[in-house]
């Protein structure tokens, strides 16, 4: 028994010890072995040096003294850039990360402390799962968990890092956060190959099943990095983007550089093939027009025909939503759609401006994307870009056909500003599919001459029917402006939207398509 001062802080220090490394002997000599590291090194790679705040560290479940302190769950704050940020980590050398009540508790905890103080929350994610033995509590606690969720959501940034093997309920809270990051060699799925192969006969790997490239290409990862130390750059950038909630403005770096045309900009006047079939990579338009040359990707390995991600305009934070020649010519597909949407949606919940950058052919077309619903999945889509009240500025710089011109924000959609370049081409559809309609009779009595009076269809449509001119003319687009000028007038519209204010429709919410 304890009884002078100097022997409670001896039994203290002693607890706290004991509490650093609280798993399973032999589990973190084999992570030891593997080199990786502890939930408090995962922590600290995450946040400014010296800043994290530990909550719950002599938490443990009652009953047995033996019990393990922590329950499987490092908990916290600490800074990033300077900035609160709240942060819960597993520790898989107890209970193999699973969630038992006191795990609950603290992460409960987290997530309700930052919805007091508004900031961001990160979840470090290495978990079995349910822990069974603790049965229906431990499924109690992950709905829980799941319950705290949704105050934040649209509140403040979630962003949830998946580390080594995630399963069951341990993958349920993480797609419901805003953002995934995982590195390669990470895996996440709800029920192992084991199980599968018991309950169903199916046959299927590892990689296969919940291998990180593989999610991300399914939509359910939106950034795989090469190892820890890069998912918490990456992360680290991507709040960077963010503001601490929504009734913050996200951080402005850099503001003021570059206020003249520059030879990047004068680059863009040459940029754009002659031939409307030509490819290129959107991705070196994107870096001439936003500042520093600067653009985080988010989503980067699934739907590639649509790119999204984040940059800045005169210092402040944009999310940018652009179509892909390289991919699909850049046509839309269901995908594509639910790529877009979600973006979108983040963006708005935090009063992110919008800007889309346009060249695309159209809808994808044919019986596949009929059978995934692309018709809804577009419709949500489009939903999302009316229902967002931020600043929205559209920049059509070639192809912008069909359906597809209305949902990669027209005018009519509720951009606030439309800009398009001299090669922008703006119509129902392609001149040759156009002309195999609306040709077809003067090309058939052609008769030798065919090619050549196609030939010339093809060529007037193009100079007089698919231009940027006759939408400018209508008022559909605001200006036709040279490539050069796309940075400056970019940060001009979005300098005059700075203030714009929506009226709010009274109703609880809108009905998307399912």
């Amino acid at each position: 028994m304890t009884t002078t001062t100097a022997e409670k802080l001896a039994d203290l220090r002693e607890k706290l010890e004991a509490s650093k490394t609280p798993g399973n002997p032999k589990a973190i000599a084999r992570r030891a072995e593997k080199g990786l590291p502890t939930p408090r090194e995962r922590i600290d790679m995450l946040l400014d040096p010296g800043t994290f705040i530990e909550i719950g560290q002599l938490a443990r479940q009652p009953g047995d003294p033996s019990n393990p302190y922590g329950d499987g769950v490092v908990t916290g704050h600490g800074r990033v850039d300077g900035r609160p940020v709240a942060v819960f980590a597993h520790d898989q050398t107890v209970f193999g990360g699973a969630a038992g009540e006191i795990f609950g508790r603290k992460v409960a905890a987290i997530n309700d402390f930052a919805i007091k103080i508004g900031c961001p929350v990160v979840g470090i994610n290495e978990s079995a799962g349910a822990r069974i033995q603790d049965a229906v509590t431990s499924l109690a606690w992950y709905a829980e968990m799941g319950r705290r969720q949704e105050p934040l959501s649209g509140m403040c940034p979630q962003i949830s890092i998946i580390l080594g093997k995630c399963a069951g309920g341990a993958v349920y809270a993480p797609i419901n956060t805003d953002i995934v990051i995982a590195t390669e060699d990470s895996y996440m799925f709800v029920t192992g190959p084991d199980v599968i192969k018991s309950v169903t006969g199916e046959d299927v790997s590892l990689d296969e099943l919940g291998g990180a490239r593989n999610q991300a290409e399914y939509g359910n990862i939106h950034h795989v990095a090469a190892d820890e130390k890069a998912a918490f750059e990456y992360a680290r950038q991507y709040l960077s983007y963010m503001p601490s909630s929504c009734t913050e403005k996200p951080p402005i770096v850099n503001p003021g550089l570059e206020p003249e045309i520059t030879a990047d900009d004068l680059s863009l006047d040459t940029f754009m093939p002659d031939a409307d079939n030509a490819g290129y990579d959107m991705h070196d338009v994107l870096l001439k027009i936003f500042d520093d040359g600067e653009f985080l990707e988010v989503r980067g390995e699934s739907a590639r025909n649509i790119i999204t991600g984040f940059a800045r305009v005169d210092g402040r934070s944009v999310g940018v939503v652009a179509n892909q020649p390289m991919h699909f010519s850049g046509a839309l597909d269901a995908a594509a759609s639910d790529k877009g949407a979600h973006f979108v949606r983040v963006c708005n919940a935090y009063d992110i401006p919008l800007v889309f950058v346009v060249d695309t052919p159209g809808f994808l077309v044919g019986v596949e994307q009929e059978k995934v619903g692309v018709i809804k999945r577009g419709g949500r889509f489009l939903f999302a870009y009316v229902e967002a009240t931020v600043p929205k500025v559209t920049v059509v710089v070639r192809k912008a056909y069909g359906g597809a011109y209305a949902v990669m924000g027209s005018k009519q959609l509720g951009a606030d500003v439309n800009l398009a370049w001299p090669t922008a081409r703006i119509a129902v559809m392609g001149a040759e599919g156009a002309v195999n309609l609306i040709g077809r009779r003067q090309i058939e009595a052609a008769g030798e001459n065919a090619p050549a009076v196609r030939r010339e269809l093809i060529n007037f449509y193009n100079e007089h029917v698919a231009t940027p001119y006759i939408a400018a003319e209508r008022g559909y687009v605001d200006a036709v402006i040279d490539p050069s000028t796309t940075r400056l007038e970019i940060r001009k519209a979005l300098t005059l939207l700075r203030d714009k204010t929506v009226f709010k429709n009274p109703r609880k919410h809108h009905l998307l398509p399912f």
